[in-house]
């Protein structure tokens, strides 16, 4: 489903965030990418996601060159970043309502997610809380409840549990197991963290300064 041919990615002229990188991922598995800070995960996650473009080397997603994509109509893909993208000044049941919106859902079936969001991520007591106001592992809820609303091909999740206490993790890695991890679905999480890496992943990859140093 993807892979990595000989990527470099180049910050500065004396640091690249990315060396060398080749690597393979296929649906049903679950990847973690384990190395510390600025190891290069959430590079690696990035350019996944079309954000960060490579300065050397070839990235494929369904064999399609990654510069090439349509975001909309070639892959289903969810990204999970460890400071996610909402309207923090609107309500969460808002945010909620607005990736269904976009979509052009229809009224009874957008009520019907929604209502049914907010019961399975335990969300009634702040569905109409501001974003802003709201701790870090409840936004990490909001942003899997978005995701759940639709089939995901791809999902990244980049290094969300390092300000969570050891309940807030175990709770998303439950709903990451119930949501993500499929046969169907590949997802690749981004750690520093080796125990939460055992605890869900089918494969570990490990980077440090850029590069895999080793797969198990």
């Amino acid at each position: 489903m993807i892979s990595f041919v000989n990527v470099f990615v180049k910050y500065t002229k004396e640091f690249y965030a990315l060396s060398s990188v080749n690597l393979k991922a296929d649906k049903g598995e679950v990847v973690a990418l384990v190395g510390p800070k600025d190891s290069g995960k959430t590079c690696l996650l990035r350019l996944l996601a079309g954000l960060e473009k490579p300065d050397k080397g070839e990235i494929y997603i369904k064999d399609i060159p990654v510069e090439k994509i349509d975001y909309q109509t070639d892959i289903s893909m969810g990204y999970i970043p460890y400071k996610a993208n909402f309207f923090d000044k609107k309500s969460v049941y808002d945010n909620l309502k607005y990736v269904l919106d976009i979509r052009k859902t229809d009224k009874n079936v957008l009520e019907e997610n929604i209502n049914k969001a907010i019961i399975d991520f335990k969300l009634e007591s702040i569905v109409d809380q501001k974003i802003y106001k709201l701790s870090l592992f409840q936004k990490y809820l909001v942003s899997i409840a978005r995701l759940s609303f639709r089939k995901l091909d791809i999902v990244l999740i980049d290094n969300i549990f390092e300000e969570l206490d050891a309940t807030e993790t175990k709770e998303l890695i439950r709903l990451f197991k119930k949501y993500f991890i499929n046969k169907n679905t590949l997802v690749l999480i981004a750690t520093s963290d080796e125990k939460i890496a055992k605890s869900v992943a089918t494969r570990k990859v490990y980077l440090e300064y850029g590069a895999i140093t080793k797969e198990i």
